[in-house]
């Protein structure tokens, strides 16, 4: 056995143990002065206030066998005597900094500034984010305006999930006296520099999931890709709209950007309606009406994620007197022909702006629509003489907020709601183009 000392040397650390757990651990056997996680090689040191403390822990666990959320873990005296600060990724160490090193284990969804600061800024006002790719995982550099707060943060949050069950927080104090930011994204910000530019010029701004580092090669939709689409940015919208929680039900993992839609009305359908339903839950990159099968259509989604949200909310939703079937495709795109409607460019696609509020708005069909985009002069029996061939209306309202003219008009059924939405989305109306989406509000 190597000669004692105050530090110890903990073996078989996974990602799933926090400082916390290891603190727990060994703190009843005496003062813990510095502790270092090594997670690159699953180890940690901790460091006693004096020898005996660590002899005590030792001699303790050698009959004890210590266990951690259900993995053992193995300890025995480090070769160091005495614990300096470990220079590693940015030179973190115990030292208390306004800068925190946030390294993130177990990255099931998109982390992006937006998700960080969400998180931190409770604990103290935020200057700047960096995130980046490293050998120890997903990491990001986070500089608070006071030394106090980003201790606060660190109390607060080490050892948390960002979402259930991942994303967990490892967070230690950087040595950077003060982080440089260049550009403004979803992968750095300046918070008290809001004019800086978006990217490098010459760079393509509009990156998906899977450019920060490869991180999210799981997420992206490389379906998309290849049929010419550029991914938007939409890690931090998908965040902001859901509060830092996904829908239940919904994954965010799935790569698979193509729907199999079937159980169609091969009469009253066509490539615009599938479009102007679909759009709801994604940009549209292609869609083709299988001439072979009529009643079925491929349907090829921005990414996998907007995929997913589709197939959750249309499954089993009536239009035309059909209840459709709404799955993932075996195809991983859909190839440019002559029945292929591309969509990729189209200035309709509902998620090139304002992401973050359309995806708060994704929902099953609803007897209430929501119409915006209207003509300033507009009135409720205008609407209403628009729409009434498709269902009973119950009630509609005309309304103006932020000097724009919208409207909400309530079906009797969703069936009747949804065929309303299909056929009238995307129209002209004395020059303007209306937009329609389903509205969660239940009544007016």
């Amino acid at each position: 056995m190597t000669e004692p000392s105050k530090v110890i040397h903990v073996r078989n650390v996974g990602h799933e143990i926090s400082e916390n757990d290891l603190l727990q651990l060994f703190q009843r056997f005496g003062v813990i002065t510095k502790l270092v996680m090594l997670r690159a090689k699953n180890q940690a040191l901790i460091q006693m206030q004096d020898v005996p403390s660590a002899i005590s822990s030792l001699q303790y666990y050698a009959n004890t066998q210590p266990s951690i959320r259900g993995r053992n873990v193995y300890v025995q005296f480090s070769s160091h005597q005495e614990l300096t600060t470990v220079d590693q990724s940015q030179g973190r160490g115990d030292e208390p900094n306004r800068i925190l090193l946030v390294t993130i284990h177990h990255v099931l969804y998109p982390i992006t500034v937006d998700v960080l600061y969400q998180v931190f800024s409770p604990h103290g006002s935020v200057e700047k984010i960096v995130t980046f790719q490293k050998s120890a995982g997903f990491q990001a550099l986070i500089q608070y305006q006071s030394q106090q707060s980003a201790i606060t943060a660190r109390t607060a949050l080490q050892g948390r999930n960002i979402y259930d069950g991942c994303c967990q927080l490892d967070i230690q104090f950087s040595n950077l006296d003060e982080l440089q930011v260049n550009y403004n994204n979803d992968r750095s910000r300046d918070f008290t520099n809001p004019s800086l530019p978006t990217e490098q010029k010459g760079r393509p701004s509009q990156l998906g999931y899977g450019d920060a580092g490869n991180m999210y090669a799981g997420v992206q939709g490389s379906g998309a890709r290849a049929g010419g689409y550029q991914q938007m940015p939409n890690a931090a919208a998908i965040a902001a709209a859901f509060g830092g929680g996904l829908p239940p039900g919904i994954t965010g993992t799935n790569d698979r950007c193509t729907l199999l839609v079937s159980n169609l009305n091969p009469e009253r359908i066509d490539e615009d309606k599938l479009f102007n339903l679909f759009s709801l839950y994604g940009n549209i990159v292609r869609i083709k009406l299988l001439r072979n099968k009529p009643d079925h259509a491929l349907i090829q989604m921005g990414d996998g994620f907007q995929a997913e949200l589709a197939v959750h909310f249309l499954k089993g939703a009536m239009l035309f007197d059909k209840r459709l079937e709404v799955n993932f495709s075996k195809h991983p795109n859909i190839t440019q022909g002559a029945d292929t409607h591309d969509y990729s460019n189209s200035n309709l696609n509902r998620f090139n702006r304002n992401a973050a509020k359309n995806y708060r708005y994704c929902c099953s069909p609803t007897k209430m629509i929501h119409l915006s985009t209207l003509p300033q002069d507009i009135t409720e029996e205008e609407i209403v003489t628009l729409l009434e061939e498709h269902g009973t209306i119950v009630n509609s309202k005309v309304f103006e907020m932020n000097s724009k003219k919208q409207g909400l008009v309530q079906f009797e059924t969703e069936e009747q709601a949804t065929e309303a939405l299909v056929c009238k989305h995307a129209t002209s109306l004395s020059g303007s183009v209306i937009r329609i989406s389903y509205s969660q509000l239940q009544n007016i």
